[in-house]
């Protein structure tokens, strides 16, 4: 249990910013499952739209720091090559 303000507050903090986390990276893979799935339908256009949303998203974890730039970059390059394939 947290005992001085500085601890306390930290421990809020921590609450606060790791729910944001969870749901940023639930977002992030609902729109993976979405573009697999698009892709094995052979769905083209949604494929496309779905591969944009997704790196966006990305970028966006990134730029919170949800994310690592390298793994954000290393997940937009396999959905990138999987779209392409």
């Amino acid at each position: 249990m947290a005992n001085t303000k500085s601890a306390i507050k930290a421990a809020r903090k921590a609450r606060r910013l790791t729910d944001r986390n969870r749901g940023v990276k639930t977002r992030l893979k609902t729109l993976r499952k979405r573009l697999d799935e698009l892709l094995a339908k052979k769905d083209g256009a949604g494929a496309k739209t779905a591969a944009a949303a997704y790196a966006s998203a990305m970028d966006r974890a990134v730029k919170s720091g949800v994310v690592h730039r390298n793994a954000a970059s290393r997940g937009k390059a396999h959905a990138a090559k999987a779209f392409a394939a």
